[in-house]
């Protein structure tokens, strides 16, 4: 690749791929965008995986259209030329006074090296990469890190690891347990890393050269200046899915890859999505509530995961957080409330609130019993004992409130107890909590990734039931997924399932169900034009599917299985209710 260049264009002193040179020899390139002076400016730095120079625009084309579509504010103010998958626009913020890095990761985009996604040796790099932009001469020598999902995760992992220029994070949407979060829901195995390997990783792999895209403002190859064969590209990565089905339980693997949160000390502000409940945000919901940062604030919204972290709504926020920690501006964030809501209603109706802690502290924690005989939920405790029979990879059954005689509102961490027995050695749980309207349809909600996800779910193979007593409370069970206790067939057991953090109001009139399935939750309506364009091609899971046979296989997983309820199977499902202030 050529050297890097210096160049001012629209307003801006903009440094393409610029090298540095890490421990170990390989060289990362990044992309500066600062203003044209002779200043002194605090940084806002990104390292990922999705090649700094693809535009947005042509890389996710459909989510684009989608943005600008719903937030048409996005393309005021900016030329838009700089728009990159989940980071931020330079042209937004230069003119405030900031300094944008971005650095393609190692053996992405510009970067050299082997390409082992969220490995820790990315961390390493991230590290030098963090002091590097900090004592650089038109640095203040504050660096800021703010970007979604990829450029989040890492976030967490690096605050760990103390590097002395990083001063605060904003991780918007990003999990930091990979195990939990996205890689073995309750202990069953997530596809989703197949799927972004294939439509948003391989793709933009260092060595596509001619055959990768091409950053539009350079004209050079968006993935370096080699053109490789495809066999010697895949002699150049991690195979991330293979590497994953290694890995089946909580192992040292898992472990590396997981932010230390007794070490996460600096001021963060952590921002969640209702949505995406397979990926993004059980990690920023636990996150906030683990970190050890004395100056620590929580943010939640709806809507999909890319459009107001670029909307003026996301950007107000992140201004007004990194203003006062890396420009020193007294600003009266100290004052902004510790939590801040976007409540959810039916209909994409959301109304901001806020609060002082998460859980919320006036929670009232309300058990809603199961029925198998009447498939209903009530907050009496069943007295008869009952069961029901469901196919173990079907539909299962579903149980029911009455209509709501007033509204309802559900927000926090939510958890069930369920006693089940399987025809086979093992079987796994998928609960689905729904909404429906006066006349029986389904409400839908746009999630992070999926424009028709249900209000919340949780996952639990049963012989992963055993839990952590010290880290579990009846609200969040934590599981260790250390071993695999395997059923004998016929015999009832007892399992704690986690539900992800989310929030509903729902409206008098109303139904709230839960669904305990065999497979996936498959959203039964008609698809939107847009949702048939999403990449993942999902129907209500936003790409979060567990339908790999090698882990999922017949013999095992098959067959039949026994929901028990009532009497000495007080199955329940436990329902943070909030009573108005």
């Amino acid at each position: 690749m050529s050297d890097f260049k210096s160049e001012v264009k629209d307003g801006m002193r903009i440094d393409w791929n610029v090298p540095l040179k890490m421990e170990d020899g390989v060289v990362l390139r990044c992309d500066i965008y600062r203003p044209d002076d002779d200043g002194k400016h605090p940084t806002i730095l990104t390292y990922g995986i999705y090649a700094k120079g693809v535009a947005y625009q042509e890389g996710y084309p459909f989510q684009w259209e989608k943005m600008i579509e719903d937030y048409p504010e996005i393309l005021e103010g900016s030329t838009n030329k700089y728009q990159n998958w989940e980071v931020t626009d330079p042209e937004c913020w230069i003119p405030h006074g900031y300094a944008c890095v971005r650095f393609d990761s190692r053996g992405a985009g510009c970067s050299e090296g082997f390409m082992s996604p969220n490995s820790p040796k990315e961390i390493e790099d991230l590290y030098e990469c963090i002091e590097w932009a900090g004592t650089q001469e038109w640095s203040n020598g504050k660096v800021g890190m703010l970007g979604i999902s990829y450029y989040s995760r890492n976030q967490w992992r690096i605050a760990a690891k103390h590097p002395p220029h990083l001063t605060a994070i904003i991780p918007w949407e990003g999990g930091n347990d990979p195990y939990r979060d996205s890689g073995y829901h309750g202990g069953i195995m997530s596809q989703f890393l197949e799927r972004w390997s294939k439509h948003q990783v391989m793709n933009i792999q260092y060595g596509r050269g001619e055959n990768g895209r091409k950053n539009p403002n350079t004209g050079e190859s968006a993935t370096g200046p080699h053109t490789l064969s495809e066999e010697e590209l895949a002699k150049n990565r991690v195979n991330a899915f293979d590497e994953l089905k290694k890995h089946p339980f909580d192992d040292e693997w898992h472990q590396e890859r997981r932010a230390d949160f007794s070490e996460v000390k600096i001021p963060l502000l952590s921002c969640a999505n209702w949505g995406g409940q397979g990926i993004h945000p059980r990690g920023n919901f636990n996150g906030f509530i683990e970190a050890a940062s004395e100056q620590k604030w929580l943010e939640a919204h709806g809507d999909s995961h890319w459009s107001l972290f670029s909307a003026n709504y996301g950007l107000d926020l992140q201004k007004r957080f990194f203003d006062y920690f890396l420009k020193d501006e007294k600003n009266g964030w100290e004052n902004t409330p510790r939590v801040s809501l976007n409540i959810r209603h039916p209909g994409g109706k959301f109304v901001k609130r806020d609060e002082n802690e998460w859980p919320l502290a006036r929670t009232e924690w309300t058990k809603f019993y199961l029925d198998a005989q009447s498939k209903s939920l009530t907050t009496d405790p069943v007295a008869t004992e009952s069961q029901v029979e469901y196919e173990a990879l079907g539909d299962g059954v579903t149980f029911w409130m009455p209509p709501r005689e007033e509204p309802m509102e559900i927000t926090g961490p939510m958890a069930s107890k369920i006693f089940v027995s399987s025809a086979t050695e093992d079987t796994d749980l998928f609960l689905v909590l729904r909404l429906l309207d006066p006349d029986g349809r389904e409400e839908t909600f746009m999630g992070s990734t999926d424009p028709n996800t249900a209000i919340a779910n949780g996952w639990l193979r049963v012989s992963h039931r055993a839990l952590d007593p010290e880290k579990s409370t009846p609200q969040r069970p934590y599981h260790p997924h250390d071993k695999a206790e395997m059923l004998t067939p016929g015999e009832v057991y007892e399992c704690d399932v986690e539900i992800v953090s989310s929030c509903i109001v729902i409206p008098a009139g109303w139904r709230l169900a839960l669904s305990v399935r065999g497979q996936d939750y498959i959203y039964p309506g008609d698809l939107s034009d847009f949702a048939k364009s999403f990449h993942y091609g999902t129907r209500g899971t936003g790409g979060m599917t567990h339908t790999d046979l090698d882990n999922r296989p017949m013999a095992v997983y098959g067959g039949k299985v026994t929901l028990h309820t009532g009497g000495n199977n007080g199955a329940y499902v436990m329902l943070p209710v909030i009573p108005p202030k």
